[in-house]
């Protein structure tokens, strides 16, 4: 069995995308900042986990050749 180019490729692409969400919710942390601290916990909570919803695609992708199932 030989190992495809689509898992590196995907590693570097789930780097980036984290990257890119670190980058965008952090150009957002002074008004992050200056709610209350339990929505400020909301507010990451939710950004934390919003992230994810584009990784299973993306993983389907370095499986299987296919983006949709």
């Amino acid at each position: 069995m030989q190992p495809t180019w689509r898992k590196p490729a995907g590693m570097l692409m789930i780097l980036a995308l984290i990257a890119l969400w670190v980058v965008l919710i952090a150009s957002f942390s002074a008004g992050i900042g200056s709610l209350p601290g339990i929505v400020q916990l909301l507010v990451y909570i939710v950004t934390g986990m919003i992230w994810i919803a584009p990784l299973k695609p993306l993983l389907r992708w370095m499986e299987t050749g296919r983006w949709k199932a």
